[in-house]
């Protein structure tokens, strides 16, 4: 679908790396149509070395020769590079933002086209392409723009469509949640070496675990309640650990968690 589009990644930081490799290991864009910038060349030799791609410091020449156009840079550097770029921009270049807090409409004001803008919001598990990406279109995107996006960000993960309103939700949620669930497989772990484990087989355990349990629910479609019911036993130490958790209010603190991520996303957006 892309092997006839050229392809730039504007910011080749960490995000852009991952992305980076998840379209080479997928074939999606031939290796001679990618250009790649960023500010280290060190870095950026690196991964041209690594994924046969082309690599420059030049942003207006990059954009030049792109049909799509990745702009993965932090919030506060968009506007500097969208004024460096945008009398090369054309009508038919896509442009693609994973920034937060920072709108399709901000980006077709900071371009002052209008060119198709897709938004996508996508987490750290992308860096193992388990990544989870919601994804946006602009006022000027059509269907072909969304699927344009949803076939490179399928490269690194799962890719849901959402109106661009839910993104600070999204953001609390997949955006923060691997932080969560960090801190949870960590917690697990603890509790496995408080009782007599060694701490390397408790962090396997805990972290293979979590693992586990979401892909049953990604492969058999079922509830989480209807899952955990399968591991209730009547009286029996799961149910006991349970009505703890409970009682705790592991429940309150993880929903308290997004809604609280999802409310500075908003700030943020907002400019606060």
């Amino acid at each position: 679908m892309l092997n006839n589009h050229r392809l730039m990644i504007l910011g080749t930081g960490n995000m852009g790396s991952c992305l980076l490799g998840g379209i080479r290991r997928a074939n999606l864009v031939p290796p001679d149509q990618i250009v790649i910038t960023g500010l280290q060349s060190d870095h950026l030799k690196d991964l041209s070395d690594q994924w046969e791609v082309r690599w420059t410091t030049d942003n207006r020449e990059a954009v030049r020769e792109a049909d799509i156009v990745m702009i993965c840079l932090k919030p506060q550097a968009i506007e500097r590079v969208v004024d460096e770029v945008r009398d090369l921009l054309r009508p038919d270049q896509l442009l693609i933002t994973i920034a937060a807090g920072v709108t399709t409409a901000g980006i077709t004001e900071m371009t002052r086209t209008e060119n198709p803008v897709v938004r996508v919001m996508p987490n750290i598990a992308s860096l193992v392409d388990e990544g989870a990406a919601a994804i946006s279109p602009g006022r000027y995107a059509g269907e072909e723009h969304k699927q344009m996006a949803a076939r490179i960000f399928q490269a690194v993960g799962r890719v849901v469509f959402v109106n661009e309103h839910l993104l600070d939700a999204v953001t609390g949620l997949s955006g923060s949640g691997p932080a969560y669930i960090y801190m949870v497989i960590e917690a697990l772990s603890d509790g496995g070496v408080k009782m007599g484990l060694p701490r390397d087989v408790a962090l396997d355990l805990a972290a293979q675990t979590v693992l586990g349990a979401a892909r049953l629910i990604q492969e058999t479609g079922k509830h989480p309640a209807v899952l955990r019911d399968q591991v209730l036993t009547p009286g029996g130490t799961t149910i006991a650990a349970v009505h703890d958790l409970e009682i705790r209010g592991l429940r309150s603190m993880l929903i308290s968690a997004v809604e609280t991520a999802t409310q500075r996303s908003r700030e943020l957006r907002d400019g606060k």
